[in-house]
């Protein structure tokens, strides 16, 4: 090998070095400077725990609107699906026949009162004639029982009569509640029968309304004998209402019954909710779900999701920046989701800090620099301030 060729090899032996110390001494620093996380400082605070049970909503109250009296529909008065108010005229019936029964019936009135009327004086007549001695006892014995007999006659033709009024007044069907009307089941020129399985229309009054949910029985012996109900003393109780859509209900609820059976195949009760639903806005058979308040949590935390990580047997974690800024793993213990938190009872403190982004720049044991997100609330509308979530998925506990 030449002396020019061992200054090239030499030259660049020495290249490699300075780079490779250069390249080391960067690594170096760069591993030194602390890496920014996103963190959220806890607070321990009371939180009311629910449970969340499927629900349909029931009308308060409904009434089917049958007919009382056979005959064939002139007149439809209400317009599908508009509100009614008790007592007014949905239906009209032909009434021809039962008029001509109502008259028939004020002339046997008539007529029984004209035979009462020549009873009485007749029985007057023999009153008289008995003082003087003229006529005989069993004589005005049987114009008094002609008499008595007349004015009998005469209640029952006015029964009778009252009867055929009763029947000419249901050729008008009337609502017998007060609520919204739905689809008419018959038009006019229709042939209705009294009392006939087919209701021509079903009136239900919506509010307010009625939720039936759904509740294992051994949640409801843990509720009634006591073992949550001091804890709800001084808790917020009121049942609050999530649509199929997933948004929030703005009326709040309250439990008014409990069904006293338990169904023996799936071992649940009903439990029927009571809400105030002014703007119509549910309707019976609407599938609901309902957040029931089962228990009070003191001193527990609420722990931004994005913050919880799953390991690989499901068990719960996050990553706590200590007063150090040293990243620690931490296993929690959660109770229950509440919106976008877990609520957590074991594994964190109060005031502690918890990492919600930045997992992919750092790991536990290194020194980072934290930085408080900042409050959602407090941001100008139409800014997000939240950094999406680098953690793992997260499941329900």
């Amino acid at each position: 090998m030449t002396n020019r060729s061992i200054l090239v090899v030499v030259t660049m032996v020495l290249g490699l070095t300075v780079s490779s110390l250069f390249t080391g001494r960067a690594m170096s620093q760069q591993a030194q400077e602390p890496v920014p996380v996103v963190v959220v400082t806890l607070q321990a605070q009371t939180v009311t725990l629910t449970s969340t049970l499927p629900g349909r909503v029931a009308a308060s109250a409904e009434a089917e609107v049958r007919p009382q009296v056979n005959g064939i529909i002139t007149e439809r008065l209400f317009r599908e699906g508009a509100f009614v108010e008790a007592g007014e005229a949905l239906y009209r019936i032909d009434s021809a026949t039962y008029s001509a029964a109502v008259e028939q019936a004020q002339a046997a009135v008539t007529q029984a009162r004209v035979q009462l009327d020549a009873a009485e004086v007749e029985a007057e007549r023999l009153v008289e004639l008995r003082e003087r001695n003229v006529t005989s006892e069993r004589a005005f014995d049987e114009a008094k029982a002609v008499r008595d007999t007349a004015a009998a006659a005469v209640e029952v033709a006015q029964a009778q009569l009252r009867s055929a009024e009763i029947e000419l007044e249901r050729t008008t069907i009337r609502a017998r509640l007060s609520g919204e009307i739905g689809l008419a089941r018959t038009s006019p020129g229709a042939l209705v029968t009294a009392s006939q399985a087919e209701p021509l229309a079903v009136i239900r009054d919506i509010d307010p309304v009625y939720v039936d949910v759904t509740q294992s029985a051994a949640d409801l012996l843990r509720w009634t004998r006591g073992q949550t109900e001091d804890q709800l003393t001084n808790a917020d109780t009121t049942v609050r209402l999530t649509l199929a859509d997933g948004s929030e209900f703005d009326e709040t609820g309250t439990i008014t019954a409990a069904e006293p059976n338990v169904d023996p195949q799936t071992g649940v009760v009903v439990l029927r909710m009571q809400f105030d639903n002014p703007d119509r806005l549910l309707l019976p058979g609407m599938y609901v779900q309902v957040e029931l308040p089962v228990g009070t949590a003191e001193n527990v935390l609420l722990v931004p999701q994005e913050a919880v990580q799953r390991d690989r047997r499901g068990r719960p974690f996050t990553w706590v920046v200590t007063a150090e800024n040293v990243v620690e793993e931490r296993q929690v213990t959660i109770l229950q989701d509440r919106g976008s938190e877990w609520v957590v009872s074991d594994g964190l403190q109060d005031g502690e800090r918890v990492v919600v982004a930045g997992f992919q720049k750092t790991g536990v044991g290194a020194t980072v620099a934290p930085e408080e997100r900042p409050d959602p609330e407090a941001a100008p509308d139409g800014e997000d301030t939240e950094e999406p979530a680098e953690a793992g998925e997260q499941t329900s506990p």
